[in-house]
């Protein structure tokens, strides 16, 4: 029975920290000769397509109430094992399916699949794993159905072959419909003449048999219509797939013999629209950039008897298809949120192939998890070169100790301890039995994973020790019903994140302990409604290098961020934080209510603003209308409203407008504030000083590197800029563009602006340029504006042919009234080129180029940056304004500095 249909005895169980699905009741061993034929397929289907659905989704629990009928469970049923083999192409059961029985009900733990399943195989491995792939080849006279991994080895093949014959330049016209040539001259080929035949006799023997090219089949006179409608699917994608063919029903396959239907029984009209409807259906997936579909086309040939017209035989010729061809969807199956869902063709494929490596990343980024090794549903994961691994990170912040339980952070243990004097026996009692390893803890493991938090618990405790699975403590205030499904909920988020975000590939569940610290309920541990699963021994972490993949993996998931430039590669790219960024990230907001964070240029101040207010979101349980976020221009303010996340405005607006829901507040790029419009900052703190009895966040994010003005800024004094955090380590920019910048900072601190406080200048000693990313600096003088302009459209070109597109490039100039007049002048010189658009930064979502100022382009980022005849009404900031335009280069910057 099909997990999709509502009549499924297969439900998705939601009071486990695991993903458990439950196929109902079933005889579970080999002794099961006396259940029908039907139930004991149907209990084979639904026990296979759950595995199937758990390999793909992380791994989980398949829960069986055990059939007493027919006695105790002895050896499993063949029938289960054999679709599992299926499932992972192996005979070793024991690395994904392992099995307990608890009371009357059977557990099957399937480990989630990867793509390197088996230690010391090196052979290419599908991504994910399928009942059946429904695609199709020829293979000699025969239809054959393609393996997970023939089906992995040919969409790969067709991806590379449609990138080599059609390579996609974006934002350029789109590509004609790929045509795949193949020979079938009549001449050459007897399989085409009698296709283009008007007619056929009764009996005649065709001048040839079935072939790679060719297939024959018989009419069932039974029902015709849905005969052909079951037939076709099957060969056309065969033949699509392969090179093309002919399928003739109405000759018989032995002897070659025509034999057509009795016209009295084809309703030749009526076959038609079920050919067309059968070719409609079919499920295709393109790689290259047409959307054709597969041509094909279609005739009835009378079949002539005895001089009269006796029936007909249908002949179909399929083309050759450019990309994958399915005669239905594959039977593959994922856990989506609270169901099992079928994955269809788009998505099947999407996943089979993945998006790894990326060759743009692959140059500037050094890759931290790659999805040819992991399981079916993580993303890659990049860190620019020269910063940390994952393997530093997790030695840094959560180190494995030699014979010792570590509490980590110590900081937090040592708070906690001092807020509640209870809190310490009662971990260290929870802790005895454990001899090494390390307790990570925090004020909500829930926020940390995006979670929504809950008011009555006081802290949340990881436990990774030896010879132990995960354990995860949660500490109540008070007893309550609610704090196991909060306990549950975020042990299941972790452990799906370890595998699905993390990568880990190993066995992994994650055991819930809910503690209650109210004197009359105190160390309790409160029960949920059912009994935990009894997961097997190799569910727990055995030694060091267990508990450090284990680690390494929730690094990934605690430092990994969405990275910005997932939106320009149209897939999922996660970086990770660095550890400054992160130490910053865990503050306890409850604490740190108002904050300055002062930023170098390159250090990351946009993403930690919109990373705290995604946390604030979880840990107030704010609607986006609660958070406002504040900064100077539009395009940075249409930027952060479009991840609805908060409500973003410009410091103008803030300053016009009443914001009376408004709880908290995140300013960035405060440096280029201005007082023309009032005090914005004694605005700021009056909104978020109280709300309802407790004051809200107010955390402000500046640089004064890239001031941009000569006038107050309304922040109030350097001194009184506390508490303070500083973001010194350089992230964003290739080497070349970090040195320029750090030429220009020490310009900077050798002259600064009258509104530079020199205090800030206190920062330069402790920062750090992270190296191993090679980039671009050109720097031209003395150009006047036709050579600046041909200069520009020459080097996009010359870009654009290696492979960057227009989205990869950003033009500034020094004012908004520039933009007119250099837009005029660089379309009509890059018009006789290229075919691209330019937009302003108002636009940066499409594949365009981006031509602003640099003041408005303040806070976003490109590949390519061209800083287009810069300049200043006052030459004391002008090191700062080309600090700014410098910065918002990752890769490549041009400075064109005119006559």
């Amino acid at each position: 029975m099909d997990m999709q249909n509502p009549g499924s005895s297969m439900v998705r169980e939601s009071f486990y920290p695991d993903l458990v699905i439950n196929v109902g009741k079933m005889t579970i061993s080999q002794n099961c000769s006396q259940i029908p034929k039907t139930q004991k397929q149907e209990e084979k289907n639904n026990v296979a397509q759950a595995a199937c659905a758990l390999l793909n989704s992380g791994g989980g629990v398949i829960r069986v109430e055990m059939d007493d009928k027919h006695g105790q469970p002895g050896e499993l049923r063949q029938d289960f094992q054999e679709s599992w083999r299926d499932l992972i192409q192996s005979p070793d059961l024991q690395t994904f399916f392992e099995t307990k029985q608890q009371g009357k009900y059977f557990h099957i733990f399937v480990k989630s699949w990867s793509q390197k399943p088996f230690p010391g195989d090196s052979s290419p491995n599908p991504r994910l794993c399928s009942l059946e792939t429904y695609l199709y080849c020829r293979s000699g006279t025969s239809v054959s159905t393609m393996s997970s991994t023939q089906a992995f080895r040919f969409l790969k093949s067709k991806k590379q072959q449609s990138v080599q014959r059609h390579p996609v330049h974006e934002g350029g016209p789109p590509c004609k419909t790929p045509k795949v040539e193949w020979h079938s001259s009549p001449a050459s080929d007897p399989a085409s003449h009698i296709f283009q035949s008007s007619s056929l006799e009764y009996g005649e023997i065709l001048p040839f048999s079935e072939s790679q090219f060719v297939e024959f089949k018989q009419f069932s006179t039974d029902c015709i219509k849905k005969y052909v409608k079951d037939t076709i699917p099957k060969y056309v994608s065969a033949f699509a797939n392969s090179e093309g063919g002919y399928l003739f029903i109405g000759v018989q396959d032995k002897t070659n013999k025509v034999i057509g239907c009795e016209k009295e029984k084809v309703d030749s009209d009526s076959l038609k629209n079920v050919i067309s409807t059968a070719f409609t259906n079919l499920p295709i997936v393109h790689f290259c950039s047409s959307q054709a579909t597969v041509s094909y086309s279609s005739k009835f040939i009378n079949v002539i008897r005895n001089g009269e017209l006796y029936g007909y035989l249908c002949a179909i010729k399929v083309e050759p298809f450019c990309c994958a061809v399915f005669s239905t969807a594959p039977r593959s199956w994922q856990v989506k949120e609270t169901k099992v869902s079928r994955l269809t063709a788009e998505e099947w494929v999407r996943m089979m192939v993945g998006p790894d490596p990326i060759t743009e990343l692959s140059e500037a980024f050094e890759s931290q998890l790659s999805v040819s090794h992991g399981p079916p549903l993580c993303r890659p994961v990049y860190s620019k070169k020269g910063l940390e691994h994952k393997e530093d990170l997790q030695r840094n912040l959560f180190p494995v100790p030699e014979g010792r339980l570590e509490y980590s952070p110590r900081s937090l243990w040592n708070d906690l301890s001092s807020e509640h004097k209870e809190l310490k026996e009662l971990i260290r009692e929870q802790m005895r039995p454990f001899s090494r390893g390390i307790l990570i803890l925090s004020r909500s493991w829930a926020v940390d994973l995006h979670l929504p938090a809950n008011s009555n618990v006081i802290c949340d405790a990881l436990l990774i020790a030896q010879n132990s699975p995960p354990v995860l403590h949660t500490i109540l205030k008070e007893q309550d019903a609610k704090g196991q499904e909060y306990c549950t909920h975020t042990a299941l988020t972790l452990k799906q994140q370890l595998v699905n975000m993390g990568g880990y590939t190993g066995k992994v569940c994650v055991m819930t302990k809910v503690l209650c610290l109210c004197p009359q309920n105190q160390g309790e541990l409160l029960q949920g409604s059912c009994p935990p699963i009894e997961h097997p021994l190799s569910y727990s972490l055995t030694d060091s290098q267990d508990m450090e993949a284990l680690l390494q993996a929730l690094v990934v998931v605690l430092l990994g961020f969405r990275s910005f430039l997932s939106d320009q590669l149209g897939c999922e790219i996660l970086h990770l934080l660095t550890t400054q960024q992160y130490e910053i990230l865990s503050k306890n907001l409850r604490k740190s209510r108002k904050l300055f964070v002062h930023g170098l240029p390159g250090t990351g101040k946009t993403v930690m603003a919109v990373m705290i207010m995604e946390k604030l979101r979880n840990m107030f349980h704010c609607e986006t209308d609660r958070i406002l976020y504040v900064c100077e221009n539009q395009p940075l303010r249409d930027f952060i409203g479009g991840k609805k996340i908060c409500k973003a405005v410009t410091r103008k607006t803030f300053m016009k407008e009443d914001f009376k829901n408004i709880q908290h507040i995140i300013i960035d790029e405060a440096q280029n504030f201005r007082t023309e419009d009032g005090p914005w900052y004694e605005k700021a703190k009056a909104i978020t000083q109280t709300k309802n009895g407790h004051p809200g966040i107010l955390w402000i994010f500046l640089d004064y590197f890239q001031i941009s003005h000569l006038s107050t800024t309304g922040l109030p004094p350097f001194y009184r800029q506390y508490p303070k955090e500083e973001l010194t380590r350089v992230v964003r920019n290739a080497d070349e563009i970090a040195k320029y910048l750090q030429k220009l900072m020490q310009h900077i601190e050798g002259n600064p602006p009258c509104n530079f406080p020199t205090e800030y200048l206190e920062l330069l000693p402790a920062v750090e340029w992270v190296p191993g990313v090679q980039g671009t600096l050109i720097i031209k003088k003395n150009l006047t504006v036709d050579e600046t302009v041909t200069y520009v459209a020459d080097t996009c070109n010359t870009l654009f042919a290696k492979g960057y597109s227009p989205k990869d490039v950003a033009m500034l100039v020094s004012t908004h009234d520039e933009v007119n007049c250099y837009e005029q002048n660089i379309s009509r010189k890059m018009r006789k080129k290229m075919w691209v658009t330019i937009k302003t930064a108002d636009d940066t979502s499409g594949n365009s180029i981006v031509l602003d100022s640099v003041r408005r382009f303040s806070g976003l980022e490109r590949n390519i940056v061209f800083g287009i005849h810069p300049k200043t009404a006052d030459d004391t900031i002008l090191n700062n304004f080309l600090a700014c335009l410098a910065s918002r280069a990752r890769q490549q910057l041009y400075i064109l500095w005119p006559h």
